[in-house]
């Protein structure tokens, strides 16, 4: 298998890559199996030293990482610049507090004593997207290493550039050789890696189906898994709003990295008493952002990354409005700024979407919004929680019992109050229902692959 890296502005090809023979993959499991033993005996001080270099080092080659990002997936230069940002600033955060995380914690009984020590697994599988190559890597990463446990990454196939140069910063910054290696593997050799006795663990950040196959792959080995998968992000924004406040958030919570995000705000419940104001302003938004080359200054929306990705968010669009939508701006394939060239979709909204469209039910992993009226806060819930999704959800009102039953109501891993939904490598994230299972970052994410080991004494 030949992976290419290609540009989704104007299609342009950077690199091709071929994938390792089972000879080399073999070898990379038993790196990675060495790699663990040394991290394991180095001590957890000498763990947390690397990444804070790791930290040092993304933001020594900040300008390079975030012009691969561009290049590979399409997300501006903006944008990809403050990922990297946020990569450092998780392998710091796992730098100054990893040692904490990980101390024995003592347990009083009643005879003797007792302590919870937290030991690494070993090698885990990561199984990651295409649409943050650097943030959704590093914060399975960061806590991972530092707790000594190593990294296998199977990235999206279209980003293998991102990949290897991941691969590059953990290696600079001093982690011992297969500490983190980069797989340049096809989706169909996943299972036998994970199946194999030398990795003990699975995290996967993507799509449903490929988070079931990993699942029950992961539980059949009865291996540990963290699932990150699609949401359907409901903002709900009452009478008592700032609507100023509340239409920034819902474009911005739209269209970051250019409509492509799990925690996307997606779906806009909007009361009544309200509705047309927002509507109005939503609109006149949406319709102002700049579509252009996303290395330049002032734009505010790239390319879609794959010509897939650009027809199935348009299919989504096409069988909304057959089913009754209406568009109001956008929401069309467009030629971008390459002669015709890249995969290019003007931002956009759909109001009146019925139950009979599927993107009533279905993620819309694009820049597009979907605009519904709801006549009252209960009714704005349930129509949130009318989906399998429920990873985030935010609520726009300055009324304090709105906030609590928006939060003990909205079925979701994350309830943002005034604000779009974004992780943060201090909070737990992660999701309910198809979302997924299992929590990233914070002490949480460390958690998720140690033995919590329960030591008794007399």
């Amino acid at each position: 298998m030949t992976m290419r890296s290609v540009n989704p502005a104007d299609e342009t090809v950077h690199g091709t890559y071929e994938a390792p023979s089972d000879a080399e993959l073999d070898a990379a499991l038993d790196r990675s199996v060495d790699a663990h033993h040394a991290l394991r005996a180095a001590g957890v001080r000498a763990r947390v030293a690397s990444m804070g270099e790791a930290a040092r080092v993304i933001e020594r080659r900040r300008d390079e990482l975030a012009a691969i990002m561009t290049e590979e997936m399409g997300k501006t230069l903006a944008s990809a610049k403050a990922e990297a940002d946020k990569c450092a600033l998780a392998c710091r955060y796992y730098a100054e507090h990893g040692e904490a995380f990980l101390a024995d914690e003592p347990v009083t009984i009643d005879e003797g004593s007792a302590y919870v020590a937290h030991l690494p697994l070993g090698p885990i599988l990561a199984v990651m997207p295409w649409n943050f190559p650097f943030w959704q890597v590093v914060r399975f990463a960061a806590p991972a290493l530092v707790a000594g446990n190593t990294g296998l990454l199977k990235h999206a196939s279209n980003v293998p550039r991102c990949a290897l140069a991941l691969e590059s910063v953990f290696e600079e910054a001093g982690f011992p050789e297969g500490a983190f290696q980069a797989l340049l593997i096809g989706s169909k050799r996943v299972e036998g890696v994970l199946r194999d006795d030398r990795v003990k663990g699975a995290t996967l950040t993507g799509s449903g189906p490929a988070g079931s196959a990993v699942a029950r792959t992961a539980g059949d080995e009865i291996k540990p898994s963290v699932m990150e998968l699609g949401g359907s992000d409901a903002y709900l924004v009452m009478p008592s709003a700032d609507l100023d406040v509340a239409v920034a958030a819902a474009v911005q919570g739209r269209t970051q990295n250019n409509g492509q995000s799990c925690i996307a705000a997606k779906r806009f419940l909007v009361h009544a008493d309200v509705y047309d104001a927002f509507k109005q302003r939503f609109v006149a938004a949406m319709a102002a952002l700049e579509v252009g080359d996303p290395k330049a200054e002032g734009t505010d929306i790239g390319p879609l990354s794959l010509p897939g990705t650009r027809d199935d968010a348009d299919d989504l669009v096409q069988d909304a409005i057959r089913a009754g939508a209406k568009r109001l701006t956008g929401a069309e394939i467009i030629e971008g700024p390459c002669g015709g060239k890249g995969y290019w979709y003007r931002p956009g909204i759909l109001e009146g979407v019925t139950p009979d469209a599927r993107a009533y039910k279905e993620e819309l992993f694009g820049p597009v919004a979907l605009l519904f009226r709801v006549p009252s806060l209960d009714a704005g819930i349930e129509l949130a929680n009318a989906t399998d999704f429920g990873l985030g959800s935010a609520i726009f009102t300055q009324d304090e019992g709105e906030m609590q039953t928006a939060v003990r109501g909205l079925e979701a891993g994350a309830t943002a109050i005034n604000r779009i939904v974004a992780s943060d490598p201090r909070l737990p994230f992660g999701g309910v229902k198809t979302s997924g299972y299992g929590r990233e970052l914070a002490r949480d994410g460390m958690m998720a692959f140690v033995n919590r080991k329960t030591v008794t004494r007399l």
